[in-house]
């Protein structure tokens, strides 16, 4: 099963999702997810290995922690990455919403209209809200807590780290943001073949 599995994710990855032009040595290759995580709760654990097991899998994440060097500036470099991704993934966990970049990360990506995959991590997506701990202004917070609902409300995955099945959960995670990247190639296609035909029209 497992091995079938690795077999189909790269045969979409090759015939489908792999860039058909190659690019530039000198150009920085495109992300295809943003890991958007609380690094205290998760980096040396779900979201470190995710990122290994994306990478692997011959996709391209992008994790602060692996992806930025000492003197990058932290927006300068998020941001662009988050409006250049395919999907969003977000792990939520028991502190995350103590972030004030995590929230803006996820803020973020919905307003960039990216598909966001939830994974909700030893938490319960009842038990996450944006608490005002006096540092956010009022509009950050309405803008955090509608990023936040919209993503409690979008279908995920749910994983106890210390009762999961690791293995099958990184599987798991890997296949349905395959899908998601090939149903977002599908629909990009349509939209380019009607471009192409409505063109065509205009200028007969």
């Amino acid at each position: 099963m497992q091995l079938r599995f690795y077999s189909s994710a790269r045969h979409l990855y090759r015939n489908i999702l792999k860039p058909r032009t190659p690019i530039p040595a000198t150009a920085k290759p495109p992300c295809d997810i943003f890991i958007n995580h609380r690094g205290t709760d998760t980096k040396k654990t779900i979201a470190g290995l995710l990122d290994d097991h994306f990478f692997r899998m011959g996709l391209r994440p992008f994790l602060d922690s692996k992806n930025m060097k000492p003197g990058d500036r932290l927006f300068e470099k998020i941001d662009p990455a988050i409006r250049g991704c395919k999907i969003g993934v977000a792990i939520f966990s028991p502190n995350y919403c103590d972030s004030y970049f995590c929230l803006h990360e996820l803020a973020l990506l919905i307003e960039s209209k990216k598909r966001v995959i939830p994974i909700f991590c030893d938490v319960k997506p009842s038990q996450l809200q944006v608490v005002d701990y006096g540092t956010s202004s009022a509009e950050q917070l309405e803008r955090f807590s509608w990023a936040l609902e919209e993503a409690k409300y979008t279908v995920g995955l749910t994983f106890d780290t210390l009762t999961g099945d690791w293995s099958h959960f990184l599987n798991t995670a890997t296949d349905a943001v395959i899908k998601n990247l090939v149903e977002l190639e599908a629909e990009n296609s349509c939209k380019k073949s009607k471009y192409i035909v409505q063109a065509r029209r205009e200028r007969r």
